[in-house]
């Protein structure tokens, strides 16, 4: 532990507590955002394009990523290869392009701050980036064999703490670290599906399935701990804090996934699953806890030279712990037959997590083939902490190999104005 009792004061305060005061506060936070970049299906670029409504359209090799039961629907059964997927999405509910073209290395007037603080909702700042690798699926009849990498992060900035770091302190202000986190998960799973029917009468089928996942982590951290705040007064400053974190560089575990899907007709489908309905992975290599505390009573301009801010950090070994992947249930209705097809998905995360929201969201998606061999689709959803999101793409689609491309954009059509972007591609065979 390296405890420090003379920190610097000198430029925490002039006639007012300045934009350093908010450097004690959120530097307990930044050095635990996550560089590393759980969002299942990002490397699907046909559900890309589509908004994600895909629940009710997944065959073959991508079947487990939305709903294994599907693989027990005839029609659905897809013998196939994938060569590659892969997609990633980096997103904020705040900014959008143009604010960072306009602001990163400008000089910042008070009125800049004032319109940079406006832009941030009073949940503050929140930043996710997610990234899905697939290669070499494999699907057969009833089973598939999957294989995936999957990293994502995400990070709550409350807004106290960056209006104290953009404008610094005023009298009587409170500002509260309270609702600020961080997680981030790196890992690669390999799956084994399997669907099969319940129920057959006519064209109508029951299905259900089940993936059953070993994960070998690569890196995990979570926010822990974090409290406190600082208070301004007309006689001077009085703060504390603690954040405290777990971090470990390897582990092993498992995940369930579980799914319904009800063909009702040659022409519609529903479907309803639940990723990681079971979850347990143990964290055992390179395991620590890192942690940083400060605390600073009646801090005044006068005696700024004494040593009363008291803070310290640390980094200890400790011993191996578990953690979970967050749940989510996704319900889709899709159209399967004809030149146009169509499908809504409603998705549902049960905790706020790395990659997942534990806000609802809704999305709806289109495919239309005036060429049969060349798709074109597009697709809108909105909620689930990404705000209203446009998406578009096309593939050339040939009776033994597809190639699909995707990109979608969060704010519209816009794309100056965008908070976030996805792309996919993905490719392989069909025999």
């Amino acid at each position: 532990m390296n405890t420090n009792k003379s920190f610097e004061l000198k430029y925490l305060l002039n006639t007012r507590c300045n934009m350093k005061t908010g450097i004690i506060i959120i530097m307990a936070l930044l050095p635990m955002i996550p560089v590393a970049a759980n969002s299942r299906g990002l490397s699907s670029a046909r559900a890309t394009a589509m908004g994600g409504a895909y629940i009710g359209l997944a065959k073959g090799v991508y079947a487990p990523l939305y709903n294994p039961a599907n693989i027990g629907l005839s029609g659905y059964r897809q013998n196939g290869l994938e060569l590659l997927g892969f997609g990633t999405r980096i997103s904020n509910n705040s900014f959008t392009l143009d604010d960072y073209n306009k602001y990163t290395g400008a000089f910042l007037t008070d009125d800049d701050k004032s319109v940079i603080l406006g832009k941030i909702p009073s949940e503050g700042l929140k930043m996710s980036a997610d990234v899905e690798a697939g290669a070499m699926s494999l699907s057969m009849g009833h089973f598939a064999l999957s294989f995936n990498g999957t990293a994502a992060t995400e990070v709550n900035l409350g807004k106290d703490a960056l209006e104290l770091f953009l404008m610094g302190n005023g009298l009587d202000d409170t500002f509260s670290l309270n609702g600020m986190y961080s997680e981030a998960i790196a890992y690669a799973s390999a799956g084994l599906s399997y669907g099969t029917p319940l129920y057959k009468s006519g064209t109508r089928q029951l299905a259900v399935g089940a993936t059953y996942k070993y994960i070998r982590g690569f890196a995990y951290e979570k926010v822990t701990e974090l409290r406190g705040g600082v208070v301004t007064m007309a006689t001077g400053f009085q703060g504390e804090g603690v954040m405290v974190a777990q971090t470990a560089q390897g582990g092993r575990g498992y995940a369930v996934d579980l799914g319904a899907a009800l063909r009702l007709s040659d022409s519609y489908t529903v479907g309803v699953a639940i990723e990681n309905f079971l979850s347990n992975l143990t964290w055992n290599h390179k395991t620590e806890e890192h942690g940083y505390r400060f605390q600073f009573d009646s801090l005044t301009a006068e005696n700024m030279d004494d040593s009363i801010v008291v803070h310290d950090d640390y980094s200890t070994d400790i011993p191996s712990f578990k953690s979970t992947l967050p749940s989510v249930m996704r319900i889709g209705l899709a159209n399967t037959s004809g030149k146009l097809l169509w499908a809504l998905d409603w998705e549902q995360g049960f905790r706020l997590g790395a990659g997942v929201s534990s806000k609802p969201r809704l999305a709806a998606g289109a495919e239309y083939r005036l060429i049969s061999f060349f798709p074109l689709r597009a697709g809108y959803s909105a909620g689930g902490g990404k705000g209203s999101v446009v998406s578009g793409g096309c593939g050339l689609d040939f009776s033994l190999f597809y190639l699909d491309l995707a990109a979608s954009n969060h704010s519209g059509l816009n794309f100056s104005a965008t908070k976030g972007l996805h792309v996919a591609v993905s490719t392989g065979f069909r025999f």
